[in-house]
């Protein structure tokens, strides 16, 4: 009789809880850019997840989702991000946590992300690398010393 040995083909920690942003991601109703993000505790306990959307009680569709336009007829001034969302959500403390999202968050994400006590990004895009926003806050994580890494793709396979 051959001993059986353990299945070697499973997701990493990186890749499954960046594979929970994504799917979260899925429920964001904005037509061009679905964010997604999970907060993991330092025993890899998912704490909180989001998405961005509207505000609870505000109807997806009677605002609008567009980006041109004045400010008041653009989805700006209304979608609540993906990640204070996740941080809104959290089950528990935030304090060492770590933040898998899949946009790099904006200037304003950044300031409660510092705030809430998460310590490391983890982050696929960062098609806004340049922006005066995203300088702004890689400047502030730095200061803040919160480790930010990028994960280039995400591997993940369903087993049949």
């Amino acid at each position: 009789m051959s001993k059986v040995t353990k299945d070697t083909n499973y997701l990493s920690w990186d890749n499954y809880f960046m594979g929970v942003a994504l799917l979260s991601s899925m429920r964001s109703k904005d037509p061009n850019t679905k964010v997604g993000a999970c907060i993991v505790n330092q025993s890899k306990r998912i704490i909180g997840i989001g998405y961005n959307g509207l505000p609870y009680g505000c109807s997806d569709d009677e605002y609008p989702w567009g980006r041109e336009g004045s400010f008041l007829d653009s989805k700006y001034p209304y979608v609540v991000h993906a990640e204070p969302n996740a941080i809104l959500n959290a089950t528990t403390t935030l304090e060492g946590a770590t933040l898998y999202v899949t946009l790099f968050p904006c200037h304003e994400c950044v300031k409660l992300i510092i705030q809430s006590g998460i310590k490391e990004i983890v982050y696929m895009s960062d098609k806004y690398a340049g922006t005066e926003s995203s300088i702004a806050g890689k400047r502030m994580l730095a200061s803040a010393n919160v480790k930010c890494r990028q994960m280039e793709e995400i591997n993940i396979t369903v087993a049949q």
